[in-house]
């Protein structure tokens, strides 16, 4: 099938042609055409199978034809996540090119000032974060009474970060003729719920069983001490074939002390996380679009579709909480029919997770033995010391363990050496050291009664008491 099948406009077809694709992904072939009828759509399919494009594709024609109002956008898409805001942002203007529609994007950590001139000129394509577009709701800044089209993406993601509440208020200030599309790479009770709620007959489409990893994903898993994974993953970077690559850390904290850490050892790596601002966060992406870095430390806010070709590798350093969150983060590689590898560090005590990842996935993960992968390189301009014959020192070096002894007490050492008892002279002494000042005796004291004499009684004491 070709895209010219679906019933697409020939400026559109030639939007995407230049874009550089000609036949649609399964999900783009089922959605694409109900979307043109005026269908409620529920969408389920994994991520990286093209989801973005089924319902920006359609809407760019349907919204081809009408006029925008000031603050009153005609269609509404709903993002988790600022950086999927932007991306399908970047897609609007990639396959409308042709098309003169106006686009708004609402999201934080950005000026509200700018947000607010380009409502009032009126848009044809709002897109949005559930935070800020209350925000601008509240303030009477924007009216949703006009919106014809609306779009919950990463429906089960927008579950996770507690902005389902925040979906059903904006529903319900729509108009209820509209045609909503619901994507979602799994349906859990709760979004099964919402779809039941706020769409009208929806026909869904569904490319593969929910949470189903892409095959074309080589993945294993490797246990590993919490310790040694800087060193794993070292051995993993400098050795196994490594273009660009995706770390995904569990906390914040740890994305940043991993990112500088590994930026002193020789790496090219930046970081992605959410204590960033926005525009930190999307310079450091178009860093390593560009590749001025090829290794991307990052946190959850990088998990879901985030489209980057050629990453070939992704290291979850840390096991994820989620198990969803397992097949996004390694959808961030093996994209548009490519391959890629899948590392996943595990300890000890990640083993209820493993689990229920295999539980999701239906699979059984690799394991992958730590002793396959090579040793870490040196760093290039680090030279390490030669080796020396055993038993030779260098020159001022001080062996390792003689420390200097005086003839004094010696404090307990955390390597358990026995403490030296005071005022004993040490075993073994190469320099001469000073003894120790004796402390005069006192004086004997006379006393009237030999009873209260305490020490050796003199003899002209006894010839003194004897009379």
């Amino acid at each position: 099938m070709k895209f010219a099948d679906l019933g697409l406009s020939d400026e559109l077809l030639k939007a995407v042609a230049d874009a550089g694709y000609d036949e649609p992904t399964p999900i783009q072939a089922q959605a694409i055409p109900p979307v043109l009828m005026m269908k409620d759509i529920i969408g389920i399919a994994q991520t990286g199978t093209g989801k973005t494009a089924s319902f920006v594709l359609p809407m760019i024609d349907i919204l081809a034809h009408g006029r925008s109002r000031a603050r009153m956008p005609r269609s509404l898409i709903l993002e988790p996540t600022r950086e999927l805001a932007a991306q399908v942002a970047e897609n609007f203007e990639k396959y409308g090119k042709n098309h003169n529609l106006s686009m708004a994007l609402l999201i934080g950590g950005v000026s509200m000032g700018d947000q607010v001139k380009a409502l009032e000129k009126g848009v044809d394509v709002l897109i949005a974060t559930p935070g800020r577009l209350m925000d601008l709701f509240e303030r009477g800044r924007i009216l949703m009474s006009g919106c014809e089209l609306l779009v919950i993406d990463e429906a089960d993601r927008m579950l996770d970060m507690g902005f389902i509440p925040d979906i059903e208020q904006i529903c319900s200030k729509l108009p209820s003729t509209r045609q909503t599309m619901l994507f979602s790479a799994t349906m859990p009770p709760p979004i099964k719920k919402l779809s039941d709620q706020f769409l009208n007959n929806p026909k869904s489409v569904e490319v593969s069983r929910p949470a189903t990893a892409n095959t074309s994903i080589e993945q294993s898993i490797i246990n590993v001490a919490p310790k040694a994974k800087r060193k794993l993953l070292y051995g993993i970077l400098d050795n196994e074939g490594v273009d660009t690559a995706i770390i995904f850390c569990n906390r914040k904290t740890e994305v940043r002390d991993l990112c500088q850490q590994m930026r002193k050892d020789g790496f090219d790596a930046g970081q992605i996380h959410g204590d960033m601002d926005q525009s930190s966060r999307l310079a450091e992406l178009d860093r390593f679009k560009s590749g001025e870095i090829n290794i991307l430390c990052a946190s959850d806010v990088a998990a879901r579709g985030l489209d980057i070709k050629g990453v070939s590798h992704v290291v979850n350093y840390d096991i994820p909480w989620h198990p969803d969150d397992y097949i996004h983060r390694i959808g961030r590689t093996g994209r548009a029919g490519a391959t890629g590898v899948a590392i996943t560090f595990v300890t000890n005590r990640d083993e209820e997770h493993v689990d229920s990842i295999e539980k999701l996935t239906g699979m059984k993960l690799p394991v992958r033995d730590s002793k396959s992968v090579k040793p870490e390189k040196k760093p290039a301009g680090k030279k390490s010391a030669p080796e020396k014959p055993k038993g030779e020192k260098s020159k001022g070096e001080k062996p390792k363990n003689d420390r200097p002894k005086n003839d004094g007490p010696t404090k307990q050492h955390s390597d358990d050496r026995p403490v030296e008892p005071k005022n004993r002279p040490a075993k073994s002494a190469e320099k001469p050291t000073k003894p120790p000042k004796q402390t005069p005796k006192p004086e004997p004291v006379e006393s009237a009664d030999k009873d209260d004499w305490n020490g050796p009684v003199p003899g002209f004491l006894d010839a003194k008491l004897d009379r």
